[in-house]
């Protein structure tokens, strides 16, 4: 009997906007527009980082990997939230709620660990750019961006297997857009102190540590800035690494307002948060992959004159 309860539960119900069905039209139209920007401009970064060899540089290569793990990204949990707003009942299979958490996770974990490694090359190009070009060579920045990518997925598929193997034999209704990793633990009828002991530690290895290995770089990247003498050498120093600061600046402090601010104890209160903190979560997971090549774009010279001039060559071709 107790091996047919748990195996009772095949697919789950995604809670989504269906107590405030007039706002999910709404939402549809803006998701929608925002993942369109999100395909256009990482996609554009994508090939001009590719068509132009004067971009193949260690910081262009992390920055292309950056674009298309945001585009895997989005494109994990963007359609199923779309597909939401316009079903009535909002149903997934147990078997692909368990694929969309393992890619959303990993791309997660990976951008975490990605913006690390692009942290590393600018404190070597700005603190000891003599030895650069020979430590940051081809082979090493791929290797890099690639136990980014190798990290990330190891660590989605440790989660996701202990979560998978948890008996669901009770409610089914996931209070979520997605299958997000917390909201169905809880729909467990089992012990998960095992799953939140080993998230426990995936957040220390994949938030903690990139974020004081960039602290830490960062704290020398100034030193070293302030140190030069000329105030256009500062700027220019400056300008290679204030787009990936920013980009870090805002990814970081977004989890940090997600996951800081204090839980409402009133009932109503509880509820308007509830539905206030899935609307924080699902604009987390679209605006910034959605601003990180507009701040690219707009804060680096060399990818504003090489988008200028693609564009160019595009819509007036010689």
């Amino acid at each position: 009997m107790e091996a047919s309860n748990q195996s009772s539960v095949t697919e789950f119900v995604l809670l989504g906007l269906s107590a405030h069905p007039k706002l999910e039209k709404t939402f549809f139209v803006l998701i929608l527009s925002m993942y369109l920007v999100i395909l256009l401009g990482n996609g554009v970064l994508i090939l001009v980082t590719v068509s132009d060899s004067h971009l193949h540089t260690p910081m262009y290569f992390f920055l292309g990997n950056l674009s298309f793990l945001d585009i895997c990204y989005t494109t994990s949990s963007v359609p199923l939230v779309l597909d939401g707003f316009l079903t009535p009942r909002k149903t997934i299979p147990f078997s692909a709620c368990a694929i969309q958490m393992f890619l959303s996770f990993a791309m997660g974990a990976t951008e975490c660990v990605l913006l690390g490694m692009m942290a590393f090359d600018r404190y070597m190009a700005i603190c000891n750019p003599l030895r650069y070009s020979i430590v940051m060579r081809k082979a090493v920045y791929v290797s890099m961006a690639a136990s980014s990518w190798l990290a990330g997925g190891a660590n989605s598929l440790v989660q996701i297997s202990l979560a998978v193997q948890l008996p669901f034999c009770g409610d089914n209704v996931i209070n979520h857009f997605i299958c997000e990793i917390l909201a169905v633990l809880k729909l467990a009828c089992a012990d998960i102190s095992i799953n939140v002991v080993s998230m426990g530690v995936a957040n220390v290895i994949f938030l903690g540590v990139p974020v004081l290995f960039i602290l830490v770089s960062y704290i020398f990247i100034l030193t070293t800035i302030l140190r030069i003498p000329s105030v256009e050498g500062r700027k220019k120093a400056f300008s290679t690494c204030s787009a990936h600061l920013t980009v870090v600046v805002i990814f970081y402090g977004t989890i940090l307002f997600m996951y800081g601010k204090p839980k409402s104890k009133d009932s109503l209160g509880a509820d308007n948060q509830d539905v206030s903190d899935k609307l924080i979560s699902l604009f987390y997971g679209v605006l910034i992959p959605m601003l990180n090549p507009i701040i690219y774009s707009l804060r680096n010279k060399d990818m504003k004159v090489t988008v200028k001039n693609l564009v160019s060559q595009k819509c007036f071709p010689r």
